[in-house]
C-alpha cells in the first residue's frame, strides 16, 4: 500500500499518472495550465501538445485583445483528451464524423486525436479559441454560432487568411449565405460537407473583417457588451453606431469582399 502511494506521488510529480473517465483508462500528464489525457500516443507527442497549448494560451488572448483576469492553475487547468485515432474519437467521444476536435467551454475540455487535420496549426488553437472566448464573454452570452466559430477560426492562421477567397468564390457562384440566414443554419452529421466548409469559411471571413477592418478595440467593446448581457444585435448597434442590425454588418462585409476581389 505504501509503495502504491509512493509510486502515485512520484508519477504525479513527473506529470504522468493514470486516471479513469467512465469506462476508459487514460494516462494523465499535468502541465502548468493544462492536464493532458492520452491512451497510446507517444510521450514526445504529449509534450509537444503541452508546449503548443501553452503558447496558444497567451497568443489567443493577444489576438482577441482580451486581458486575462484569471489563470488556469491547479483545479482551473483546462483538460485535453487525445484519442488514439479518428475512429476512437468518433466512437468514444461521440462526435460528428467530419469533426476533428470539440471543446466544452463550461468544463474547459478539449477532445481530439493526433491525425486531426492540422492538429497543431488548426485543431488545437481553434478549440482553445472557443474556451478562451467563452471565458471572456461568459457562458450565458447571446452569440450566434457563426460568430463563436469565427472567433475560433481566427486563431487558425491559414484559415484566417484563406477564408476570404473561399467566400469570394461562393459570391461569384451565387452560393453566398447572408449572416441572417447563417444564424439559422444548423450543422449536423448529415450536413453536406460543402455547406460545412462554406459555413466555417464565412464565419472566419466575417470575424477577420470585424477585427482587422473595423478594429480590435471595437471588437473587444462588442465582446464586453455581450458579456454584460446584451443581445447580439443590440451589442452590435451599441458598438458600431452605423450598424442598426446584422444586415448592416452583412452589407459592409459583403462590400469589402467585393472591393477586394482577387486580393
Amino acid at each position: 500500500m505504501k509503495f502504491k502511494i509512493f509510486l502515485t506521488m512520484m508519477l504525479a510529480l513527473a506529470g504522468m499518472i493514470t486516471s479513469v473517465e467512465g469506462q476508459e483508462q487514460w494516462n494523465e500528464y499535468r502541465a502548468n495550465h493544462f492536464i493532458i489525457y492520452y491512451k497510446n500516443v507517444p510521450q514526445d507527442f504529449v509534450k509537444t501538445v503541452e508546449q503548443q497549448a501553452e503558447y496558444y494560451y497567451q497568443e489567443i488572448t493577444d489576438n482577441l485583445g482580451f486581458r486575462r483576469f484569471t489563470t488556469w492553475t491547479f483545479d482551473e487547468r483546462a483538460k485535453i483528451y487525445i484519442y488514439d485515432d479518428q475512429d476512437d474519437y468518433i466512437k468514444s467521444a461521440r462526435e460528428l464524423h467530419w469533426s476533428h476536435g470539440a471543446a466544452n467551454t463550461k468544463t474547459k475540455t478539449i477532445r481530439t486525436f493526433p491525425s486531426a487535420h492540422g492538429f497543431f496549426d488548426s485543431t488545437l488553437p481553434h478549440e482553445l479559441g472557443h474556451i478562451i472566448f467563452r471565458e471572456f464573454v461568459g457562458p450565458l452570452a447571446d452569440i450566434p454560432l457563426w460568430f463563436e466559430e469565427g472567433v475560433a477560426m481566427y486563431q487558425e492562421k491559414a484559415k484566417r487568411w484563406g477564408a476570404r477567397k473561399a467566400v469570394q468564390k461562393a459570391i461569384a457562384e451565387g452560393k453566398f449565405i447572408p449572416l441572417k440566414e447563417l444564424s439559422h443554419t444548423l450543422l449536423t452529421s448529415n450536413t453536406d460537407k460543402n455547406l460545412v466548409n462554406l459555413y466555417y469559411a464565412e464565419a472566419a471571413s466575417v470575424v477577420y473583417f470585424m477585427i482587422t477592418e473595423l478594429g480590435q478595440f471595437r471588437f473587444v467593446s462588442l465582446c464586453r457588451n455581450l458579456q454584460s448581457g446584451q443581445k447580439f444585435d443590440n451589442a452590435l448597434q451599441l458598438t458600431y453606431i452605423r450598424f442598426e442590425s446584422i444586415d448592416d454588418l452583412n452589407a459592409a462585409w459583403l462590400k469589402n469582399l467585393k472591393d477586394n476581389h482577387g486580393k
